[in-house]
């Protein structure tokens, strides 16, 4: 059989030894996994006969470098299709929450309808800890076979300080965003900085939904209730999202015409970027940092956006290596027509419109008014 487990903050680690175990006596069985932000040593992977993931990152690139998890090149608006056609499941292990006579998904849904439509059954671990924050239907009673229960709350993301550089990115990002807009963010420390840097009132349309929204809507700039599949947080996240409904799942999150029919500022980051803007976000030429996630799509929705910008923010260098480089150490992540602007700690490069010896021109002189780096002819950075 082939087996999908939730994933996201809440992922239901709580009976996944015997999950395992299980896999391992019957034989044969896949394993179909999305984004995990920490390893879960209770998930053996070589219990299964196939593991997959969607969504490589920072809790599965153990496992990607042992070549004991394989992943697809997948945009996260193409899993549910996935999950109706090679990747079908049988059975989805889901964290859920008691919620009146039935089952809610409590701090992300993600993918999770998507294999549930598809026809799998689902084993559930009910976890009271974790948020009430489903937008969607409830899950009867007689939908969940509940095989386990966790008193533990969902995992945390630490909040990051943003260094100097980060901020300076985040304070040209606000110059970009007018009032009343929708911004897509992400986790991380540019993305903490530029919420804590807003002065004018905007909606939130996101995959992940970060902490420092509490901030925003503390500080009344937030505009009613943000939109999201993941809450990516803490403790005070998630106390701030219990009883509101704010998770989706990705069909209606990266749905590319809904998020493209009014002014949509979608703001990215990079791992590298080249010459023409085309993006990697998976890694480097060593190592899987990610996956592709929803980066294109909310760049290529946001670019369609009349009236929106799709931005990639980077810092012009990483550990001393140019983040602006020839070519890509990855496949492109991103292409370059679904990046407007490239905003980095030395200032704004407005690519729309522009040729591509232009975009070149305007991104090799954006680089450039950082003094430690060097250009030479090679059309290389050092």
């Amino acid at each position: 059989m082939t087996i999908a487990v939730g994933d996201g903050f809440g992922a239901p680690r709580a009976v996944s030894a015997e999950l395992s175990a299980a896999a391992a006596r019957a034989g044969n069985v896949r394993l179909i996994l999305g984004w995990l932000p920490r390893a879960d040593p209770g998930l053996d992977f070589a219990a299964f006969a196939d593991v997959r993931t969607a969504m490589p990152g920072w809790g599965l690139r153990a496992g990607v470098a042992a070549g004991t998890v394989r992943f697809p090149p997948v945009r996260l608006s193409a899993v549910p299709a996935l999950l109706h056609g090679p990747w079908r499941p049988d059975l989805l292990v889901a964290s859920v929450v008691p919620d009146g006579d039935g089952f809610a998904f409590g701090s992300e849904v993600s993918w999770q309808r998507a294999a549930i439509a598809a026809g799998a059954t689902v084993a559930g671990v009910v976890s009271p800890g974790a948020p009430r924050a489903d937008a969607g239907p409830r899950l009867s009673r007689d939908q969940v076979v509940v095989v386990g229960a966790s008193a533990d709350p969902p995992l945390t993301l630490p909040e990051s300080v943003p260094r100097e550089e980060q901020l300076a990115i985040a304070q040209a990002l606000v110059a970009l965003i007018p009032e009343g807009a929708t911004v897509q963010v992400g986790p991380g420390p540019v993305a903490a900085a530029m919420l804590g840097e807003l002065k004018v009132p905007v909606r939130i349309d996101t995959g992940m939904l970060p902490g420092p929204v509490v901030d925003l809507a503390e500080r009344g700039l937030l505009i009613g209730d943000p939109v999201c599949t993941y809450l990516a947080g803490g403790p005070r996240l998630y106390e701030w999202a219990d009883g509101r409904p704010l998770l989706h799942p990705i069909e209606f999150t990266h749905d590319l015409g809904r998020l493209s029919a009014e002014p949509f500022f979608a703001v990215n980051t990079a791992v590298e970027i080249d010459f023409d803007g085309q993006v990697n976000v998976e890694g480097t030429a060593r190592t899987v940092l990610g996956g592709i996630g929803g980066h294109a799509d909310y760049a290529a929705a946001a670019t369609r956006s009349v009236g929106g910008l799709s931005v990639v923010a980077t810092a012009t260098a990483h550990n001393g290596l140019s983040t602006l480089v020839p070519a890509l150490s990855r496949p492109v992540s991103t292409p370059g027509h679904d990046v407007d602007v490239v905003v980095t700690e030395t200032g704004t490069a407005d690519l729309r419109g522009l040729s591509r010896p232009e975009r070149r021109d305007a991104l090799r002189e954006l680089w450039e008014r950082n003094p430690e780096l060097s250009f030479d002819e090679g059309d290389e950075y050092a």
